[in-house]
């Protein structure tokens, strides 16, 4: 059962009604048929609630539900969350498809979707010439701004030919790129008749449009794709013709108080300028260019003798401490300190030479003696003297004839060269010492 449910999800079924029941339990039951099959249905009374029409037998109903097996029977059934009409339900569905469709491929994002102009010089209006809309949408904009001038692109909107029609009455004033800003519009209809304006194409020509879009098709409660798409939504095409254009009434007033307010800001700047020309002319008769001349040419004055007096004293007192300096340098020759230090210098030579020849010599005797001493115990020296050192094959020397045995192999180093040789006696007769 679990797997049924997880495997299908929710799904949508169109059949007729047949086999209808409501108990007193409020629920419905029913079996949803067609030419080639059926299935029962069960609507619990939580959802049939929200049905807006009467279900009777032989009626066509698209149902949205969920699979699940009824366990009492073994028999598969439709648990139904959703019943509509048929014709209207198929719209609805293919309306709610491609909204999402539209929406994740970003159509209707506010980041894309453009400001109106503020004052447009021509207004594009794309819609049928002899509909009531284009009547209201003209009507408004000959009341609200008659300074605009008006293009009526025509075209069909409703029938197999609309969406052509609209997408091309679209590209053409985007050609053209005569209007500011352009009205998509119709008036009232049935979902059927707005369609064309939930069509893909319709929606492409808008968001492709390099003119504002403005979108007024039918009432208020109707909502196209073209609404979802276009710049602006408008409710209805008098709306829309209101929404693309300013209340002249209101640019008026709007243009009456920037002219009060610039004239009262003239009128402010103006007094404002003749204080400050009043104050400029006090102060030059104050502070008349020849006067003010003349004080700056005594200020010059001033200035240049007080320099000349600085320039006097400070001249003076660079002569008096050239002089000391002179003097000063001359009871301080350098020359004096330099012959004193060269004598040091020299004397100091001659005691290092003196040191190194006396710790040369000494070296040299420590050295002679620690070299005879060290060749009275050299090994060399005693096998010069005709002794002889025995090795076995090992190169362990021999100390004791206990070590080897007759037959031996041995090398017996002398103070010149070596023996090779071989045991034959051995007397383990010990030496005394005669030290």
């Amino acid at each position: 059962h679990q797997a049924l449910q997880n495997s299908f999800g929710v799904i949508w079924v169109e059949g007729e009604i047949s086999g209808f029941m409501r108990p007193a339990s409020g629920h419905i039951y029913l079996t949803l048929k067609d030419s080639l099959s059926q299935i029962r249905v069960a609507m619990f009374r939580g959802r049939n609630r929200f049905i807006d029409f009467e279900p009777q037998n032989g009626l066509k109903v698209l149902i949205r539900g969920k699979l699940s097996l009824y366990q009492a029977r073994g028999d598969y059934q439709l648990i139904a969350e959703h019943m509509e009409v048929s014709g209207r339900g198929l719209l609805q569905q293919q309306f709610e498809q491609r909204v999402e469709k539209l929406r994740e491929l970003g159509w209707f994002d506010e980041e894309r979707k453009r400001p109106l102009p503020v004052f447009p010089a021509c207004v594009g209006v794309v819609t049928s010439p002899t509909g009531a809309a284009i009547r209201d949408v003209l009507t408004v904009l000959q009341r609200r701004y008659p300074a605009a001038s008006v293009v009526v692109y025509p075209t069909a909107v409703q029938g197999q030919s609309a969406v052509s029609g609209i997408v091309a009455a679209i590209e053409r004033a985007n050609r053209h790129a005569r209007a500011s800003v352009l009205i998509v519009t119709r008036g009232g209809g049935s979902r059927e008749d707005l369609w064309c304006f939930n069509e893909e194409p319709v929606a492409k020509a808008i968001l492709d449009s390099s003119i504002p879009v403005v979108s007024g098709v039918g009432h208020e409660i109707d909502v196209t794709i073209a609404d979802l798409v276009a710049d602006v939504r408008a409710p209805t095409p008098s709306t829309a013709a209101e929404t693309s254009v300013p209340d002249q009434q209101d640019v008026i007033r709007h243009l009456q108080l920037a002219q009060h307010r610039l004239h009262s800001a003239w009128l402010q700047q103006q007094e404002r300028r003749s204080g400050q020309l009043h104050q400029l002319q006090q102060r030059l008769a104050r502070n008349h260019p020849s006067q003010v001349l003349r004080e700056q040419q005594q200020r010059i004055d001033e200035l240049t003798m007080r320099l000349q007096r600085t320039m006097r004293a400070q001249l003076q007192g660079l002569q008096m401490k050239l002089l000391q300096n002179q003097t000063n340098l001359q009871q301080n020759s350098p020359s004096r300190y330099i012959e004193q230090e060269q004598q040091e210098l020299n004397s100091l030579k001659l005691r290092l030479n003196v040191a190194i020849r006396s710790q040369t010599t000494r070296l040299r005797h420590e050295l002679s003696s620690k070299a005879g001493t060290l060749h009275a115990v050299s090994p060399l020296a005693t096998l010069g003297r005709g002794y002889s050192i025995f090795r076995d094959l090992k190169q362990q020397v021999i100390t004791d004839s206990e070590e080897v045995e007759v037959g031996d192999s041995m090398e017996a180093i002398l103070a010149r060269g070596s023996l090779k040789c071989e045991v034959t006696a051995i007397n383990h007769r010990k030496f005394k010492n005669r030290g």
